[in-house]
């Protein structure tokens, strides 16, 4: 009867208009945990968010995916659960709880109902503050591992995003693979994880959101009762990357008849007065499907490729404007050479005031169909705590894209776009490239 619950509360939640008039608040629990809530009782479901700063980027050098599989661990077996019962008790609750990593954070996203909403935050409680990383687990999701990362070994997307961080991250946490390598996976020992654990899950860099049948008062006793009991200080954060952009091509040879091609060059930080000016600029250039101007010149015009896109990358310690094409291994060379020639034309001739119009139309007009639903809406409000967006940014959005004018675009095409350190990686055998 639960999941048939759940079932129709998913239902409803996809029946529900797009919402952008989001009316959230800031609560802060009697334990001193802030969050962001919207209140829709409605539906007798919650979706809440977390966000633990730091993420993979915390390993050390020679631990590299000891976060990724500590956090793979999260759900297999807690407090006196094993694996096995932790997932009964998880579907017993018609619960769902998702755990995440990435460079720069450990995300856990959990659904359940109102009437089982004690049971589920008590389950996920178990979860984050007493995982058990029993050894059987542990070789089952090393395992699981490494088969991916032998998997990515032989696939030229990966490769080129293994090489691309590589070059130009350094030596910086960013430059090497999130999961780890096989060496540095193969010898995490169990006080790796438990140190992981410990380092990555603390209140300091916490950011929590909630979306459902809830008020701010029961969402404060529910984050005490939930994360009051983690440490207070986590690992030291990673100080800033120092991205690096030499303008060349780096040639990494794989016996595919298709290259697989990345490319980047310095980005823009979502704080800085420009960034609304470059995010539609990117959108004309590269972000806009088959509107824009790489695809209508690169794939409609040339024939060069099924797809090219750009966009901008606001990590938490590097900014980056990046884009990805894959091309026939005799017309790569060519699709590099538009790639860089688009490039140009747009710093030096700028968009139109058509192109401008039509981004702002787009942008402003799907910009609603986001909010969704209780878990999209959440993931959104986490999001824009970890990016460090006001409160009333889901309110101004659409007005800061709408304020940009077409001299602030071209203005910002010509101080931000940089063919001369616009830098390329390639996995194939392309013809008439090397390094």
């Amino acid at each position: 009867m639960i999941r048939f619950a759940i079932a129709l509360a998913a239902t409803l939640l996809l029946a529900l208009p797009a919402r952008a008039g989001v009316e959230i608040k800031e609560v802060t629990s009697p334990g001193g945990i802030t969050a962001w809530l919207v209140e829709e009782p409605s539906i007798p479901f919650v979706a809440l968010e977390l966000r633990f700063r730091g993420g993979g980027s915390l390993d050390a050098p020679d631990k590299r995916g000891a976060t990724s599989l500590m956090t793979g661990l999260l759900e297999e077996g807690a407090g006196e659960m094993d694996a096995r019962e932790f997932a009964r008790a998880t579907e017993r609750l018609a619960a769902s709880f998702r755990y995440d990593v990435s460079d720069d954070a450990v995300s856990i996203s959990a659904k359940f109902l109102t009437e089982t909403r004690d049971e589920a935050i008590a389950l996920l409680r178990e979860s984050l503050i007493a995982p058990r990383f029993d050894p059987d687990a542990i070789d089952r999701v090393r395992g699981q591992m490494l088969s991916s990362i032998r998997s990515d070994e032989k696939d030229p997307r990966a490769i080129a995003g293994r090489v691309f961080d590589a070059a130009v991250y350094g030596d910086h946490p960013y430059g090497t693979p999130l999961d780890g390598t096989v060496d540095s996976v193969s010898t995490l020992t169990r006080d790796d994880l438990i140190a992981a654990h410990r380092g990555a899950l603390a209140r300091d860099r916490l950011h929590v959101s909630a979306v459902g049948d809830i008020t701010a008062d029961e969402l404060g006793t529910l984050l005490d009762r939930l994360l009051g009991d983690l440490p207070e200080v986590g690992a030291d954060l990673p100080g800033p990357a120092a991205p690096r952009f030499d303008g060349g091509v780096e040639v990494v040879d794989f016996d595919t008849p298709q290259s697989v091609v990345q490319f980047a060059q310095p980005g823009i930080d979502f704080d800085h007065p420009d960034y609304f000016a470059a995010y539609i600029l990117n959108h004309i250039l590269g972000g806009g499907g088959f509107e824009s101007r790489l695809m209508s010149e690169i794939r409609e015009k040339r024939g060069l490729t099924y797809g090219i896109y750009s966009y901008l990358v606001d990590k938490d310690q590097a900014d980056l404007w990046m884009g990805s094409v894959a091309s026939s291994n005799d017309r790569v060379a060519e699709a590099i050479e538009a790639v860089r020639a688009e490039w140009t034309r747009a710093r030096d001739a700028g968009v139109t005031a058509e192109e401008l119009d039509r981004a702002k139309t787009y942008l402003t007009g799907s910009y609603p169909l986001r909010f969704d639903g209780n878990g999209p809406i959440a993931r959104i409000m986490v999001a824009m705590q970890m990016s460090g967006m006001p409160i009333d940014y889901i309110a101004t959005r659409n007005d800061r894209v709408n304020a940009v004018t077409l001299e602030d675009v071209n203005r910002v095409a010509r101080e931000r776009i940089d063919p001369e350190r616009l830098s390329f990686v390639v996995v194939g055998r392309p013809q008439g490239l090397s390094n």
